[in-house]
């Protein structure tokens, strides 16, 4: 499976020659980040806020069968139960040798029975940056709970890209006893080799020079 962190909270998942794209963002909704172009064979949106529901942005196609399954945790966005800014699914794709989930804009703790669901993954793609979601520190106590093989963070804010509001990762990596920080934008994952509570940074595809 590969994995290919776009910028902000979208990430393109690839499998056996099919595509999903996740949360794509709006021409310029995003600071710093260049517009999502890309083709797929599905898109799937965490929530209809225009950072993440950019479906206009991706050209979909037809023709290759889905290996994946598709799971889906309706949490919140807030801490309100969505009074402040509404639901948030997580996504779970399963292609028979990988799980990997997509947390959305989190900002709610889970339901025993929810993080039940989020256990054995592969890949966790979890929001940082506090203010819209969940912090650093609970980005981190969430990951010691399900104990995913891999987390990578998202939705956080750089020196050249993302809102203001947002913490930098370093927040997150600086409470992580594992991390891998990748000049690239692209994770591969093959299953049966699962580590273990290990953090890997992305650079964002479309961060630009």
């Amino acid at each position: 499976m590969k994995i290919t962190w776009i910028g902000h909270s979208c990430f393109k998942i690839e499998s056996k020659g099919y595509t999903v794209i996740l949360d794509p963002y709006e021409d310029g909704s995003v600071e710093g980040l260049e517009p999502v172009r890309e083709e797929a064979d599905l898109v799937l949106c965490s929530h209809e806020h225009g950072d993440h529901n950019g479906r206009s942005c991706v050209t979909l196609r037809k023709g290759v069968d889905s290996p994946f399954t598709i799971e889906k945790i309706e949490t919140y966005h807030d801490d309100k139960k969505g009074a402040m800014r509404g639901p948030n699914t997580i996504h779970i794709l399963d292609d028979g040798e990988c799980r990997v989930a997509h947390f959305g804009d989190l900002g709610c703790a889970l339901a025993p029975e929810q993080a039940e669901k989020l256990r054995n993954l592969d890949v966790a793609l979890i929001p940082v940056g506090g203010f819209f979601t969940i912090d650093a520190g609970q980005a981190r106590k969430l990951a010691e709970e399900l104990r995913p093989g891999i987390v990578v963070p998202m939705h956080f804010r750089s020196g050249s890209f993302g809102f203001d509001v947002l913490d930098t990762v370093e927040a997150y990596t600086a409470l992580c006893p594992q991390v891998q920080t990748v000049s690239g934008s692209v994770l591969e994952i093959t299953g049966g080799q699962k580590t273990e509570d290990r953090t890997v940074v992305l650079t964002p595809q479309n961060a630009g020079n």
